[in-house]
Order: structure tokens, then sequence, then C-alpha cells
């Protein structure tokens, strides 16, 4: 009885600490802050945990020249402000965010993440981070196309590099 009491109270004592922590303001909430321990980590399991579970594992559409020409103008005009152009510098939007978007055309970008986990990210977006879910906004077949141009990334044609390298409008 007395372990249970003992347990019990000690639950009651995190509880009450997370909410002064919270309601004193003391956690960190500006995007120049350092992130609150563990943070990253459940973020990340959460977000994995979730995408393996509901991401599509296959496109509906052909990696083909069309839709890579037409992913290539939807990024660049719905994507690029936070997740940059090729060949141009990161823009002050996404140099103040937290987490900082990734640069999809710096490094390996996302060539080697699924089309599916690509499409599952813009189409609900990514809670806490910025990530907003353009399923209202874009049409399943535009969310494939950008998906499927950043899956192949490093294969595109000239005329798909030139689309993503032109600033945005």
């Amino acid at each position: 009885m007395k372990v249970l009491i003992g347990f019990g109270l000690g639950l009651v004592v995190i509880v009450l600490g997370a909410f002064l922590y919270f309601g004193l303001g003391l956690a960190p909430v500006a995007t120049s802050a350092a992130p609150m321990p563990f943070e990253s980590r459940l973020a990340g399991m959460a977000l994995h945990a979730r995408i393996s579970k509901e991401a599509p594992k296959q496109a509906p559409i052909p990696a083909d020249e069309p839709n890579m020409l037409a992913g290539a103008r939807i990024y660049r005009e719905q994507c690029s402000v936070c997740h940059g152009l090729s060949g141009q510098p990161e823009t002050p939007i996404a140099k103040g965010m937290f987490p900082r978007p990734p640069q999809l055309f710096t490094g390996h970008g996302v060539t080697d993440d699924p089309p599916g986990e690509t499409y599952w990210k813009a189409a609900n977006g990514i809670r806490l981070t910025g990530m907003p879910g353009y399923k209202g906004s874009l049409t399943d077949t535009q969310l494939w196309q950008v998906s499927v141009m950043l899956a192949n990334a490093d294969k595109l044609s000239p005329a798909a590099k030139a689309a993503v390298a032109e600033p945005a409008k």
C-alpha cells in the first residue's frame, strides 16, 4: 500500500513540475532557443512511426518529364521559400525557423526518401515545425508531382533543373 501511495505522489510531483515548468515560462519557445531535453528525439520517433504506418508505398504517377516539370514549378511556387532553390542561398524565412527546414537542393536532399514519405509530409504537414499541410491547397496530383520530382532531384532533366533554379515569383 505504501508503494502505491509513493508511486501516486511521485506521479503528482512530476505532473505538477511539468505544469510549473511550462506555466512559469521556463520552457524554451523562441526559435533561437535550444530545444528541450529529448524534444528532437521524441518528435522524430513519433513522426517516423506515423509516416511508416500511413505513407503510401508507391507513387500513382510516373517519374516522367511532364510530371517532373510540373513538380519543379509547384515546388518553386509553394515550397522554395522555406526549402530553398537549387544553387540559391537559404532564405531569411528559413533562417528564422525552428527547427530549420531542410534545404532540399543542398546535400543529399530527400532523394533517398521514398516519394510516399515526401507526399505524406507535404499533404499532412508536420506539427510544431512550420511545415504546413497542403492537402487542402494542392491537388493529389500536384502533391505527387512535387514528391516524385524531389525523390528524383539528382536525376532532373536540364529543363526541370532550370525550373528549380530560377528565383520564385
